[in-house]
């Protein structure tokens, strides 16, 4: 593997990353010669018109989830992957997984926040524009599974919602990449873009339960904040910061809340 950039921050995930998985690699600088058995480069997207070399694999320096799967398909010499299927897990930190046409598992993950997840479909689809890619999004939590919707409403491809009481794993816990790929194998109901939904006590309720956690038991949002968050108007770790500096919620923005987003009725 040549990993071929000027990037330092770059080279270190790179270098550290196919260290992980005992897979040996050259360093070189853009325009170095590169010798006979590099099979494949990894460069960055500004550094690649430098590069003349047949097998080249674009990363970029804080996401490296595609560059797996980029690499074993670089290495075939020709592209294989005739289609793409990513299956997603709502919650407040997604759940993925990536599928190919044989079903077998690229890539799964956690996503940081709902709208990550289209920030990975569009890697995908810049990575692999050749292979149609499918998004199944699991019908639980759906206040994430909004924001979700939202998020990849501007992209251009298939979005199925899957029914999860099909795809729940015994004894697993939810918003986990295993449940991810059972979601990713399952067929489900197209949708053209998100859904209204209605913010509900116990959503409500269920949130302020996941502040206490993600706090360490220190503290507890506001309902109104954890509207706020239910509707997409700021994260949840925003949120924690705003009760633990004793700041108020922010105010709706004017004209209401924006989008599809807004709520069928709130029931607080």
């Amino acid at each position: 593997m040549g990993l071929v950039t000027r990037d330092p921050l770059l080279y270190g995930e790179l270098a550290l990353y196919f260290r992980e998985r005992h897979i040996p690699t050259l360093s070189f600088l853009p325009g170095d010669r590169l010798p006979e058995r590099v099979a494949v480069v990894v460069t960055s997207a500004a550094e690649l018109p430098e590069i003349d070399f047949p097998h080249t694999v674009v990363a970029e320096p804080g996401d490296l989830t595609t560059v797996g799967v980029a690499v074993r398909e670089a290495l075939r010499g020709r592209p294989r992957i005739r289609t793409l299927v990513l299956g997603v897990d709502p919650g407040p930190r997604p759940g993925f997984a990536l599928l190919d046409d044989r079903r077998a598992c690229l890539t799964q993950g956690t996503a940081e926040d709902p709208e990550n997840v289209a920030r990975l479909a569009r890697k995908l689809r810049e990575d692999f524009p050749a292979a149609p890619l499918t998004i199944r999004v699991g019908d639980g939590d759906p206040p994430s599974q909004a924001r979700i919707l939202q998020a990849l409403a501007p992209l251009d491809c298939p979005v199925e919602l899957v029914d999860e009481v099909r795809t729940t794993l015994p004894g697993r816990r939810q918003n986990d990449p295993l449940a991810a790929k059972a979601i990713a194998a399952t067929s489900g109901r197209p949708v053209a873009g998100p859904t209204a939904w209605r913010i509900t006590r116990g959503a409500v309720a269920n949130l302020q339960r996941i502040s206490r956690e993600a706090s360490g038991g220190r503290l507890t949002i506001s309902r109104s904040l954890a509207a706020s968050v239910l509707r997409g108007h700021l994260p949840l770790g925003e949120a924690i910061r705003l009760t633990d500096r004793g700041h108020p919620a922010p105010s709706r923005p004017a004209g209401g809340t924006p989008g599809i987003l807004a709520a069928a009725g709130d029931n607080l």
